[in-house]
């Protein structure tokens, strides 16, 4: 448990596969998974985070293992708040008595959510115990997360390939002048991975097992220096545990499919953005944010398909969650970023 951090403004990056959290005056606290295992029958939360993703895999009938954000946005609603409840506990944020203590959020989404989407999230934090959530979309919170300079009249391109969402954006003067949000990135890779191990090797494995060998091996454009490794899982025909061997370059096939998702988003964004605009882009080149631009050759396969220079941002894992924290650190006058949603308590 941390201490320490009542009454602290957070910001949280709700992400479809880790959720992060920033503390202002403080920085990145936290970072778990956002998972919960949870009893089926009664719905009792027995594990979230990391102990959660510890049991994946290895659990009973009787315990179920949840992902509440699918895509970037809430699946699952009750258990969503529990998660945000429980991030709030750990860094030792509480419910106050008459507002006392409690947190002001800001929480980055995806821009391409629905407004009932948008709906649940502030609802969500609001239940968790926050006395104000305000929503800023992750494409403009990695903008600020990079160091880009979004509030000069130069056009910044963003490219935030997370878990659930791929987030493609170009920004200028503090707001987003055009944007591709697909719900395509890092669990797709992870299915893509799995379905050829399927395919080819006639393996199994599971989902966790697949985005191992994204994250070790990975790769997005050929390269002459092929690295393997060893894959455990069961045998479809036998039924037997067996054990192959598999490539970088094989990796970078089962990858086509969603890479080529991606390129689509991006060249669908630069074909929607004003000439001096994109002028801009040309000079500058294109910055990668999200856990999805660690994969090898990621900047280099972008870059050929535009070509545009190509870079990773510093720290494009935190991006998200360190652009959410300096507008909580700055509320009042970088609360213009934050979205307007309809919402009645």
């Amino acid at each position: 448990m941390i201490f320490g951090h009542f009454g602290k403004d957070i910001a949280i990056d709700l992400g479809t596969a880790n959720t992060l959290v920033y503390i202002a005056g403080q920085g990145i606290m936290l970072r778990e998974p956002s998972i919960v295992a949870q009893r089926r029958e009664t719905g009792e939360i027995i594990a979230i985070g990391n102990d959660a993703k510890r049991m994946a895999g290895r659990v009973p009938e009787a315990i179920q293992i949840i992902r509440p954000l699918k895509d970037g946005v809430i699946a699952n609603f009750e258990v969503t708040q529990k998660l945000i409840e429980y991030l709030l506990q750990k860094v030792g944020a509480r419910k106050g008595f008459l507002g006392l203590g409690r947190p002001r959020l800001v929480i980055g989404i995806p821009s391409g959510i629905t407004e009932v989407e948008m709906r649940a999230v502030v609802e969500a934090g609001y239940q968790a115990g926050a006395k104000y959530v305000g929503l800023v979309q992750e494409p403009m919170a990695a903008a600020l997360g990079a160091v880009l300079p979004v509030n000069e009249p130069t056009g910044n391109m963003i490219v935030d390939i997370g878990g659930g969402t791929c987030e493609v954006a170009v920004v200028s003067l503090n707001g987003i002048v055009s944007k591709n949000s697909i719900r395509i990135a890092g669990d797709e890779m992870n299915d893509a991975i799995l379905q050829y191990l399927k395919r080819q090797y006639n393996l199994l494995v599971g989902i966790y097992t697949a985005e191992e060998i994204k994250i070790e091996i990975g790769t997005a454009y050929p390269s002459d220096n092929i690295t393997s490794a060893e894959i455990k899982g069961r045998d479809l025909i036998t039924g037997l545990p067996r054990t192959v061997t598999i490539t970088s370059e094989e990796t970078r096939i089962a990858l086509n499919d969603v890479l080529i998702s991606i390129m689509e988003a991006v060249k669908a964004t630069l074909e929607i953005t004003p000439p001096d605009l994109a002028a801009d882009i040309i000079d500058r080149g294109i910055f990668l944010a999200g856990g999805g631009s660690l994969i090898r050759g990621m900047a280099r396969y972008i870059s050929e398909g535009t070509g545009i220079l190509v870079s990773n941002a510093e720290n494009p894992v935190l991006c998200v969650a360190l652009g959410a924290g300096k507008i909580v650190e700055n509320l009042e006058t970088l609360m213009p970023l934050l979205l307007k949603v309809k919402y009645y308590r």
